[in-house]
């Protein structure tokens, strides 16, 4: 494994927040309205001298208004996914481990579920409804995982994939007393979607909080490293165990609940960018965790703006897009690694 220096992490995260800024531009420049590069540059530096109210309603409707906002909750979700993937991966010791393995996408999908059921005249209630289940399900499956008053990996495992079948099999039945718009509502949210419109408060704690929970998950980057080879050798060379995985379990769930409660369960992100990122870059969490970000958030852009143009004036759900791109990845990883 190479070194890693400074210059290094700053000039790989610097190429990867460029590409990240030219997949964000590309993204903005199509959809059913084509938007040339030159206005699209010109008008976001008249928005950047304050000169906003120079442009077109409607150009400003569509671009800035519908287009943008939708591709930075994209970017929120795509990181938060990917480093609590990265994050799951080191905590279960599991290279197959993904945001989704203990069960809080299925928990946050009941608790929206229910809540649309309970309150359906409220525009907030399947977000909200959504985060409530995934914090729950978070506590219960740390309850489950502790075993002699520490948290083992195995058990934490185990009591996820339990609690992940046992919500699935609620979801399918209440999905049974959904009818019409809230159905078909529900199941594009299941698979994953971007297009419901989330406010400037929502916009703000969803950055508060996947900030806050990449930084935390960041402060033990050096800490994981020492943990990949085995929790008792971390334990002799200083490390507090019990503390770190403490950290990770719940800041990666926390940053999945915020995802998921935002975008509904958008797969393969979590799972397949930490591994590419890791074949790319190499195993350091130091380098890995901000590289998963941003190359977890390129990842969502594309798969939504294939998804908003593949099939014009029809909009597909963005995890459809990510399965049908990831699980061919996937297989070719797998027989990689076979061979």
């Amino acid at each position: 494994m190479r070194p890693l220096t400074i210059k290094r992490l700053l000039w790989t995260c610097g190429g990867l927040a460029m590409l990240l800024l030219a997949c964000v531009l590309l993204a903005l420049k199509l959809g059913a309205v084509p938007v040339s590069v030159t206005d699209l540059v010109v008008d976001l530096g008249r928005i950047a001298i304050g000169r906003a109210n120079e442009l077109p309603t409607e150009y400003r409707l569509i671009v800035f208004d519908l287009r943008l906002p939708r591709i930075l909750l994209g970017i929120l979700v795509g990181a938060a996914l990917s480093v609590a993937g990265a994050s799951f991966q080191a905590l279960l010791r599991n290279p197959l481990a993904d945001p989704y393995v203990l069960g809080v996408s299925s928990g946050a999908a009941l608790g929206s579920i229910l809540a649309l059921i309970i309150a359906p005249g409220f525009a907030l209630i399947t977000p909200l409804g959504a985060f409530i289940g995934a914090i729950a399900t978070i506590a219960g499956v740390y309850f489950l995982g502790r075993r002699e008053g520490q948290l083992d990996s195995s058990t934490l495992l185990l009591g996820g994939i339990i609690s992940a079948s046992f919500f699935s099999a609620i979801i399918m039945f209440l999905m049974t007393t959904l009818t019409g718009r809230d159905l078909r509502g529900m199941v594009f949210w299941l698979m994953g979607d971007l297009s419901t419109p989330v406010s400037a408060g929502m916009q703000w704690i969803l950055t508060v909080g996947v900030v806050a929970g990449i930084g935390a998950i960041y402060s033990t980057s050096a800490d994981l490293n020492l943990l990949l080879t085995g929790e008792r050798e971390a334990t002799h060379l200083g490390v507090d165990v019990t503390r770190v995985k403490l950290v990770v379990y719940v800041s990666a769930s926390l940053l999945t609940a915020l995802a998921v409660s935002a975008s509904g369960a958008i797969g393969y992100v979590g799972l397949l960018v930490p591994h590419a990122v890791r074949l790319i870059f190499g195993s350091d969490y130091r380098l890995l965790i901000p590289a998963s970000a941003l190359c977890g958030a390129i990842a969502i852009v594309l798969a939504d703006t294939l998804a908003r143009t593949i099939v014009p004036p029809t909009e597909l759900p963005v995890g459809a897009m990510t399965a049908m791109a990831g699980a061919p990845v996937f297989i070719y990883l797998l027989r990689r690694g076979l061979r």
